[in-house]
């Protein structure tokens, strides 16, 4: 059973969604949606070769819940939810499952000018119910779980670790 996951996101343009240009526009989906559709469809013609295997695709939850100023950023990740569905569909009779994982906020390079601004910071983690973020091991922890037998069952979900976030705000 072979595993692969997809992480990888861009976002260049912060702001208001009516003055998205096309270059940042293009960008986030190449990115963001066609980047997610090659891997998947590459890996997933090995894995149904090779008997099967797991794919997660990591999404976000603005994906699910579309922050002010990431637009674009927030339809890519909601178009990456879908298409993990779309595989977990025609692909199950492959012997191949696709989840997502939605990350909420967590320390990484990409959120990193989150947390360079204080106060963004703090407005952020208010609205968190565990009052902190997310290290990468604590998304690790659920990809491992995603690939491996403790998941064999699991097959077009999405995955939400976000601290609560979600759970107060939907």
């Amino acid at each position: 059973m072979f595993p692969a996951v997809s992480c990888w996101a861009t976002n260049p343009y912060y702001g208001d969604i009516l003055d998205t240009d096309l270059e940042s526009y293009q960008k986030t989906v190449d990115v963001n949606v066609r980047g997610y559709f090659f891997m998947s469809t590459e890996a997933g013609k090995l894995m149904r070769d090779n008997g099967g295997g797991a794919i997660v695709n990591t999404a976000s939850v603005a994906g699910i819940q579309p922050a002010p100023g990431q637009g674009i950023y927030a339809i890519t990740k909601a178009a990456v939810i879908n298409m993990t569905r779309a595989f977990a569909g025609e692909c199950g009779q492959h012997n191949i499952r696709v989840n997502a994982l939605l990350p909420g906020l967590t320390q990484t390079k990409f959120a990193g000018a989150l947390f360079e601004n204080p106060d963004f910071y703090q407005e952020a983690v208010r609205g968190i119910p565990l009052k902190r973020h997310a290290v990468p091991r604590e998304m690790a922890g659920v990809v491992l779980m995603l690939v491996s037998d403790a998941g064999s069952y699991l097959n077009g979900e999405t995955i939400t670790v976000d601290g609560g976030m979600t759970a107060t705000r939907l």
